[in-house]
């Protein structure tokens, strides 16, 4: 017997630096009716959702970086898209800058959320793996400082029951490390929420940066179909402030066939019929991990170049 579970990816144009959260908000609103009219009951918005992407540029003054976090979730501007969620039944995957306050201390993360049909926060998920740096670099056009103004998140990669499956979350650059994927496979996750944010020109490389699109989407198909999952993959695109963002929204199969894609680099829905138990059948057959995965093997190989081995 098959579980279905209807879902949308979100995908959103540019957000300007001087766009309000409102404005943001009201943007993903007009989306989740667009996604509940076509029959989704999960609908995944991108990366850093309710700004522009501001690691692009070095703020020193500590008031200005500030007003792109959110100190609570929901706040006063998000409220509404929580709302509408609790009225309409549908869950969502959101990104945003958060801030924590603990004593004087300020504690920043890159972070999703997962709110249930009843407009409730479920889970949470900081971004472990920070791509940039976290010094500027010299002759870039656009700076990538995620890794100065965000900490490696400390949550892990928890999956959880909800909307009939074990559900996952990740954050754009998580996607490219198969860690990501196979911590939360080992846990028998069928269906992983993914937002990104990707500039075309983010490594400074012409011929990697060239292959951003294929890297993004090679990325996500490898990861759902090693191990056995669905990926929803949201975008932000188009050009935000004078940088090219790649969109490419996707819905992946444990197959790791794409089944939905944008056709545009602006707010967009798309939306699929997931099977759940698809997966099974990958993980009964190619990769059933307890019979075919063998990790003494690996502690092996580190062990011979002088590494410590990893947990099996």
């Amino acid at each position: 017997m098959s579980r279905y579970l209807d879902v949308a990816a979100a995908q959103m144009g540019p957000v300007a630096r001087d766009e309000p959260r409102s404005s943001a908000v009201r943007r993903m609103i007009t989306l989740m009716r667009e996604a509940r009219a076509r029959g989704a009951d999960l609908v995944v918005y991108p990366e850093l959702a309710l700004t522009t992407f501001f690691p692009r540029w070095v703020i020193d003054d500590e008031s200005e970086l500030d007003a792109f976090f959110e100190t609570e979730m929901p706040g006063r501007e998000t409220a509404p898209l929580f709302e509408e969620s609790a009225r309409l039944g549908i869950s969502f995957y959101l990104g945003y800058a958060e801030l924590v306050r603990e004593g004087s201390e300020k504690r920043r993360f890159n972070t999703s959320i997962f709110v249930d049909g009843t407009g409730t926060i479920a889970a949470k998920y900081r971004k472990v793996h920070l791509p940039g740096h976290d010094e500027p670099q010299a002759g870039r056009t656009f700076q990538h400082l995620e890794k100065r103004y965000f900490r490696t998140g400390d949550l892990g990669f928890p999956v959880w029951h909800a909307c009939g499956g074990l559900m996952g979350m990740c954050l754009c650059n998580d996607r490219r490390w198969p860690e990501t994927y196979r911590v939360m496979g080992l846990q028998g996750v069928e269906l992983i929420m993914l937002g990104y944010n990707t500039p075309v020109h983010h490594t400074g490389y012409e011929a990697v940066d060239a292959l951003a699109g294929f890297h993004n989407h090679l990325s996500v198909q490898a990861g759902a179909y090693q191990n056995a999952t669905w990926v929803v993959a949201t975008a932000k695109g188009g050009t935000e402030e004078g940088s090219e963002m790649i969109a490419q929204s996707a819905i992946v199969a444990p197959s790791g066939e794409i089944v939905a894609m944008a056709s545009t680099r602006g707010d967009e829905v798309i939306t699929a019929r997931c099977d759940l138990d698809l997966g099974r059948f990958y993980r009964e057959t190619i990769f059933d991990f307890e019979r075919h995965r063998e990790p003494s093997a690996y502690g092996l190989i580190v062990e011979r170049k002088g590494a410590r081995p990893p947990d099996a």
